[in-house]
């Protein structure tokens, strides 16, 4: 099934974390395709940001700024919002982080995602629900294999703990409250995604950013873990499977993919830590280096690490469009816009256009 505006012209769409990286690229791009979009989040989580620089706050209806942990501002905004749609990007989304906070981070990622569906219930509107996760929710082996949506559940770290938590907070609130003859109507699925590359990511602790901040001041990028395979993906792969899933959510036929999925890239898009970084430095140029860090010390991150997406692929018909080096150009062409004081808001949504148009 392809994305297609008829599927998306004035619908209703409750978007979580549409301050945020990925939360920023979806309002766009929904909107392009004839959606109001309605925001909740807490303020950007970086400056300068994504939302700011591509100018997101144009792409919406509402705009609330509160906590998932305030249930009350969060069933005003759906009751507001009325949406047909609901994606739950908002999350504390790095590893490293939820050491330093481990707590804050079971709080929103897997309580914020419970208060969400709570809220969902009292709202006789929806009918299609994305939960987004992340790639670090199974229990990882350092299998050289991809895992599966069947695969356990686990978590080294506070991050992938609390991610595999909602994804078990996902399935009962399906069991119990969106399944069955009396059930809300809404189907409730949860998504999995590699690592996400693309413009507007300022986070610390990402390779990505790291390296585009380390260029543009001529020092060199130095590597924590750079052995470390990991499934690289530019942000509107994972985004279209999401807008994918959403449509077969809302068909007839919906129930069949309220389930997990797993939106990985193709194998030859996996790649270790120097590796990508090399590509980047060469996308960059201006003599940008790669350094491997000799001290020791760093919080535990999982070695190896892939995804099998084949699910997706025969169910949903989603595909990955851009290879690893397209992801790392267009990054990279995101940024040097960004530094040439180019329109960004139009730079992305020329760069959405250009991904509709590629061939999966």
């Amino acid at each position: 099934m392809n994305i297609a505006p008829e599927h998306w012209q004035d619908q209703s769409v409750f978007l979580t974390g549409h301050t945020g990286f990925k939360g920023g690229w979806l309002s766009l791009w929904l909107q392009q395709l004839g959606a109001r979009v309605h925001g909740y989040a807490l303020d950007p989580p970086t400056t300068p940001a994504f939302f700011d620089a591509a100018q997101v706050a144009t792409a919406l209806a509402s705009d609330v700024r509160a906590d998932l942990g305030d249930g009350a501002s969060l069933r005003s905004a759906l009751q507001q919002a009325q949406p047909r749609v609901v994606f739950h990007l908002a999350a504390q989304s790095l590893v490293r982080e939820s050491y330093r906070d481990a707590l804050g981070t079971f709080a929103t990622n897997a309580m914020g995602t419970a208060n969400l569906l709570e809220a969902v219930r009292g709202i006789d509107t929806v009918r299609a629900v994305v939960l987004i996760t992340t790639d670090k929710v199974y229990l990882n082996r350092e299998w050289n294999q991809g895992y599966r949506e069947a695969d356990h559940l686990g978590g080294h770290d506070p991050y992938s703990a609390s991610k595999a938590a909602a994804e078990i907070i996902a399935a009962s609130y399906r069991a119990s409250f969106f399944t069955g003859p009396h059930r809300h109507p809404a189907q409730v699925a949860t998504a999995r995604a590699g690592n996400v590359i693309g413009g507007g990511d300022w986070a610390n602790d990402r390779l990505v950013p790291d390296g585009l901040r380390a260029f543009a001041t001529g020092a060199p990028l130095r590597l924590r873990y750079p052995d470390a395979v990991r499934p690289w993906q530019h942000v509107l792969e994972p985004l279209a499977g999401y807008l994918q899933l959403a449509q077969r959510l809302l068909s007839p036929e919906g129930e069949r993919f309220a389930r997990a999925w797993n939106f990985g890239p193709d194998e030859k898009s996996e790649a270790t830590v120097v590796e990508v970084a090399q590509i980047l430095a060469r996308a960059w140029g201006d003599g940008a280096r790669v350094e491997a860090e000799t001290r020791s010390g760093h919080p535990h991150e999982a070695g190896l690490l892939r995804l099998d997406s084949s699910a997706a692929r025969d169910m949903l018909s989603w595909r990955p469009r851009w290879s690893l080096a397209q992801a790392v150009e267009q990054t990279v062409a995101w940024q040097r816009a960004m530094n040439r004081g180019d329109d960004m808001a139009a730079v992305s949504r020329g760069q959405i256009r250009a991904y509709m148009a590629a061939s999966a």
